[in-house]
């Protein structure tokens, strides 16, 4: 297959606090034929001197590495978005393997329109509750118990290795889609493939502004109240996530959202009085 369907993928990093760890990382992003690096707020120099001597040959790569402020900014215009995390978590989202999931962000054939994200959070925290609900699916490496948080360019480097092994086509992680965590959920084996990748899927920055307007009218109507909202909206969120609509499909739901908004503003009472 090549390696063009790594071509599209963002490797995102959330306020990376090591410049050692982002000229690694962009060392291993090249190793491994990925060349989009995203900082997001990063609280270190990524062109520090520490940064370019980790980079090595990936001075160019680490160069070339885009600084926005918010998640939100470094996901414009991806359809699809895994997040990694460390933590077990109460939600209902699924933790997955990186075999099971990462082939997911790869399009199966080439097209300029088609981006893809993979997030790694802070070394000192890990991605916040807050910014997971960004990602559609959540990945978690299997480690060891007795010492389970791995190094940020470490946890770059065995996801990067599975992207460059699905790229080329090789299936060697097909046989470990049962997942090892024997407290973990199984992976969702109905999205453990880019084969059905729908190529017209809505990007994520359109699905966020959808988010946010839906929010809007369920707080308006009284099917959401504030001190509840963020759990309710992640649900939601994930059954959306699931469906994966169109822009076509989107626009239809955020013209439903329109005549709602439309519909309850013209059933208000006048602020006129009557003579």
């Amino acid at each position: 297959m090549g390696l063009w369907p790594l071509e599209p993928i963002r490797i995102v990093l959330v306020e990376p606090a090591g410049p050692l760890n982002v000229g690694a990382t962009a060392r291993v992003m090249k190793n491994m034929g990925l060349h989009q690096l995203i900082l997001v707020n990063p609280q270190c120099d990524p062109q520090s001197e520490q940064a370019q001597h980790m980079a090595v040959h990936a001075r160019d790569l680490l160069a070339a590495a885009h600084t926005v402020a918010t998640l939100p900014e470094a996901l414009v215009g991806c359809q699809r978005a895994i997040a990694t995390t460390g933590r077990l978590h109460p939600q209902d989202q699924p933790l997955e393997t990186p075999e099971a999931a990462l082939p997911w962000l790869l399009s199966p054939t080439p097209n300029p329109n088609w981006a893809a994200a993979l997030i790694f959070g802070p070394e000192d925290r890990g991605l916040s509750n807050a910014e997971l609900i960004y990602a559609q699916r959540w990945v978690r490496i299997p480690v060891s118990d007795a010492y389970p948080s791995l190094n940020l360019a470490q946890a770059v480097a065995i996801c990067a290795y599975v992207l460059h092994d699905s790229a080329q086509g090789n299936d060697a992680g097909t046989a470990k889609l049962a997942d090892p965590f024997t407290s973990l959920p199984p992976p969702r084996l109905d999205w453990a493939t880019p084969a059905k990748a729908p190529l017209d899927q809505a990007p994520l920055d359109q699905m966020e502004g959808f988010y946010q307007d839906l929010e809007s009218l369920l707080l308006k109507i009284g099917y959401l109240y504030p001190h509840t909202a963020a759990s309710r909206m992640a649900k939601l969120r994930r059954l959306l996530q699931r469906a994966e609509p169109n822009s076509q499909e989107l626009a239809m739901l955020r013209g439903v959202l329109r005549q709602i908004n439309w519909a309850i503003a013209s059933d208000q009472p006048s602020d006129q009085s009557e003579t």
